[in-house]
């Protein structure tokens, strides 16, 4: 049977004088576990977006080193010396309205998050350590990948939303690497789950026609050997097969898959 195809966002990135779009292999990885093909996605042209939505059957939004910029939510660049992509944010500000609205499952990780915030008339703030009363969120500098990713703090799960629904009523413990955060949380969003110290680290919209779901932390990493993660990748890998049936239609089962 052929498998549901689901976009990943992609990032720009130079090597030399040569540009590239890039995604994380985990993302990827990730989407495979979900129970569906991945296809990397480069920038397109906000005309070109629903041509694209027509080919997909789920979204996944990656984290990245850069941040979405401040002038997406009516600021300025407070530290310079932070990664930018504009190019990203172009494309990827106008898919997120268009794939909520026409019931594509989204699943965001990390800057995805944070984007689908702004895209949505939400805030961030720029350097979360910073802000009185909240935490260093960061991972912490020169450590290993094994460090960055490894358990940093617990979140507690928001009775009866989607998350809630997916890992049950419970605090689970993720890792936390990203110094943006969100700051004021676009209307008709729901909290999902917060982090001690009150940060809001995962919500979604219930108004939405389809399943969608912003995690500010990185499930993707090892998910295969982390139960929580699988119970999320499961759940939207779900919603992708069942988008693809409504909309596309399932495959007969005496056809063969070419």
């Amino acid at each position: 049977m052929t498998l549901p195809i689901v976009l990943v966002t992609s990032c720009n990135h130079r090597f030399g004088e040569h540009p590239f779009h890039i995604a994380g292999r985990k993302y990827v990885d990730a989407v495979r576990l979900a129970g569906a093909l991945p296809l990397i996605a480069p920038p397109y042209a906000v005309d070109e977006l629903d041509a694209l939505l027509d080919t997909a059957d789920g979204v996944l939004l990656t984290g990245s080193p850069s941040n979405v910029h401040p002038s997406h939510f009516g600021e300025d660049v407070l530290n310079a010396a932070l990664p930018l992509d504009p190019e990203r944010d172009a494309w990827t500000l106008p898919l997120i309205s268009r794939a909520l609205a026409r019931g594509v499952p989204l699943l965001a990780i990390c800057r995805g998050t944070q984007e689908t915030n702004v895209a949505l008339g939400g805030t961030l703030h720029q350097a979360v350590q910073d802000v009185p009363g909240l935490n260093d969120h960061r991972s912490r500098e020169g450590a290993t990948a094994a460090e960055q990713y490894g358990p940093a703090h617990r979140v507690d799960v928001v009775p009866g939303g989607r998350l809630a629904g997916i890992v049950g009523n419970m605090a689970i413990t993720v890792n936390s690497v990203h110094g943006q955060g969100i700051k004021a949380l676009a209307p008709g969003l729901r909290v999902e789950a917060l982090a001690p110290d009150g940060l809001v680290e995962a919500f979604s919209q219930p108004a939405a026609a389809g399943f969608n779901l912003c995690l500010q932390w990185h499930p993707e990493w090892q998910a295969a050997d982390n139960p929580v993660s699988m119970q999320i990748l499961r759940a939207f890998g779900e919603a992708v097969q069942v988008y693809r049936d409504r909309v596309r239609g399932p495959l007969p089962a005496n056809a063969v898959a070419p």
